[in-house]
């Protein structure tokens, strides 16, 4: 039996020769018969990190390699430009370092944190 190809999209390649790769799909909706977009998540091993995020790449099946990888790349189909790489990776990394909501400053003063409890 042949092993299946898929092409995806790299996610991710913080990794040591691990790539994250979304391969984009249509399902249809089980009640409304609506065609929604979604996406598989496969862990890739990229023996030389040849690929980056933003890279449309080809991937195989293989054995397992670890405990979520359990394809291969096989090529990269096109490349992101450096450009467009680095205003995704800060995108993403701005995205990491914004404060939670609800979150108080440090440093501010216990006045403004609240009422008073009664009695104070």
């Amino acid at each position: 039996m042949p092993r299946k190809r898929l092409i995806g999209i790299v996610t991710s390649d913080r990794m040591n020769k691990t790539r994250r790769v979304e391969v984009p799909r249509l399902a249809k909706h089980p009640r409304y018969g609506k065609y929604i977009r979604k996406q598989t998540v496969c862990y890739v091993h990229d023996e030389n990190n040849e690929s980056h995020v933003g890279d449309t790449v080809e991937i195989i099946e293989s054995r397992p390699l670890s405990r979520l990888k359990r394809w291969r790349l096989v090529r990269v189909i096109t490349r992101l430009d450096v450009a467009a790489r680095e205003a995704l990776q800060t995108e993403t990394s701005d995205m990491d370092v914004l404060p939670q909501a609800g979150q108080q400053a440090q440093g501010s003063s216990p006045a403004s944190a609240g009422p008073a409890p009664p009695g104070a």
